[in-house]
């Protein structure tokens, strides 16, 4: 389990297959193989260790539903190691389990700060709750103002800084993991209403709202 708190950003050295090698150097230092390691929010598994390197193997399910079958090298990715046991609890529970595959629509400043919205596939937008979290490549963000099909995230200068989220531009895609605890909610409630869907008066009949 990851915290969506990004310890450094790796780059891309090489595919080959189903290797993915990036070059690192804060996760390394107790970087083992087997050990799990989140990339742009896709837990991966270590599968060798080279030097300054790491390399994880991709599976074929992954490539198709993340971002990782687009990456080439010299690409810039998000890095974190899981959340060890005792350890400080910062950003919210990311599985590693993307959920689907979005875009940048908008990039507004707004101050200090900046209003990114974000297009959402249907396996996202349904888990979207105003202040709920998501998980952008694996960055911990809150949500602001959710539509049908997009929401909005406001960022601060150091996420832009400490992540590869200060390079994206209108268009370019971006893992979505939505909030498991959200969907554990959706999910019981629908069964709850016989998967007949949701409607604010069922949440109100059954004290949700």
């Amino acid at each position: 389990m990851f915290t969506g708190l990004i310890e450094e950003v790796g780059a891309v050295t090489r595919r080959s297959g189903a290797d993915l090698a990036i070059l690192a150097k804060t996760v390394l230092s107790d970087l083992k193989i087997g050990d799990s390691i989140a990339v742009d929010g896709v837990c991966l598994t270590v599968s060798a260790l080279h030097g300054d390197t790491f390399v994880a193997q991709v599976s074929p399910e992954s490539r198709a539903r993340t971002t990782l079958g687009r990456l080439k090298p010299g690409d810039a990715v998000n890095l974190e190691r899981p959340m060890q046991a005792g350890g400080r609890f910062g950003g919210h529970f990311v599985l590693g389990h993307v959920d689907g595959v979005g875009r940048v629509a908008s990039i507004k400043d707004q101050g200090e700060f900046s209003l990114w919205r974000f297009q959402a596939p249907d396996e996202v937008a349904r888990y979207l709750a105003p202040k709920g979290s998501i998980a952008i490549d694996g960055i911990s963000l809150t949500i602001v103002e959710p539509s049908a099909d997009t929401f909005g995230v406001a960022v601060i200068p150091t996420t832009l800084k400490k992540t590869t989220l200060g390079s994206k531009r209108p268009g370019d895609w971006v893992n979505l993991e939505a909030d498991v605890i959200g969907k554990l909610v959706y999910q019981y409630v629908r069964n709850m209403s016989g998967g007949r869907g949701i409607s604010m008066d069922f949440l109100s009949n059954h004290g949700f709202v």
